[in-house]
């Protein structure tokens, strides 16, 4: 007996359809199973072990420092580099101009020196001692910096005189004392201070005295006197002139009469 067959395409569609859900179903299988040997190979790595990207970092720095060394030995094989010859080139010329011109170094020390502030021979005698130039080539480039005025003793004696005195009210022994340590001769000390008369001097410390006197108001007669002596003394005023000047300040500022103390207690 002959079997019927269907419509066409309505049983075949039917077999056709479930083969092609059969295949993907046995397809995906296999990917699981793949899946689930990879996910096995990895639970399987020993415990420890360190991953393989850590450890590359690792050996690629150990290959970057062990190049860095086996460059600078080539290096060092090799000798110092152009720019290395270079430098120490110029060094050597600068250190061989020098020697060859001591005069042009010495000259350039004093122009630098004298450009920042005024100086005196002695302390431009000594700046060049310190810097090793010669003293044939120091003693010639002083002499000519002396005979265009680049450098004058006097004048700066002159100039400091009037600055320190009028400027910080220092009284002619501290401004003598200031101009022998920077080694001005005796005669062009004693003529910048014949520039201050006695009473200039006075007139000096009554007006130090007067803008210090405010600020003792309060404390008793012998220690404002002290107060103010000491401010005059470390101006280089004399004893004997700064009492005077304090007595007079305290006896005009008081209404009471004299300052009640003896001449002895402010030496005390």
């Amino acid at each position: 007996m002959t079997a019927r067959r269907g419509p066409p395409g309505s049983g075949d569609g039917r077999s056709t359809s479930g083969g092609g859900r059969r295949q993907r179903n046995v397809r995906h299988q296999i990917a699981e199973q793949a899946g689930g040997c990879a996910d096995a190979e990895r639970v399987s790595e020993p415990v420890g072990v360190v991953p393989a990207n850590g450890s590359d970092r690792r050996q690629r720095a150990s290959g970057g420092a062990q190049a860095a060394r086996q460059s600078g030995q080539a290096q060092a094989a090799r000798g110092p580099s152009r720019a290395d010859g270079e430098r120490g080139t110029g060094r050597a010329d600068a250190a061989a101009s020098a020697e060859a011109d001591p005069e042009a170094v010495a000259r350039q020390i004093c122009l630098r020196l004298l450009t920042a502030a005024p100086r005196t021979r002695a302390q431009l005698a000594a700046a060049l001692r310190r810097r090793g130039v010669p003293e044939d080539a120091a003693a010639t480039v002083l002499a000519r910096f002396a005979e265009v005025k680049l450098i004058d003793d006097e004048v700066f004696a002159r100039a400091w005189v009037e600055s320190r005195h009028y400027g910080r009210g220092l009284a002619s022994r501290a401004l003598g004392a200031e101009l022998r340590q920077r080694g001005v001769a005796s005669n062009e000390v004693d003529a910048a201070l014949g520039q201050l008369s006695p009473e200039q001097e006075l007139a000096t410390a009554r007006e130090l005295v007067a803008r210090r006197l405010p600020a003792t108001e309060g404390m008793p007669p012998l220690a404002r006197m002290r107060r103010l002596a000491g401010v005059l003394a470390r101006k280089g005023y004399s004893a004997g002139l700064a009492y005077r000047v304090v007595r007079e300040a305290l006896e005009q500022e008081s209404a009471s009469g004299p300052v009640p103390f003896h001449d002895d207690e402010l030496f005390l």
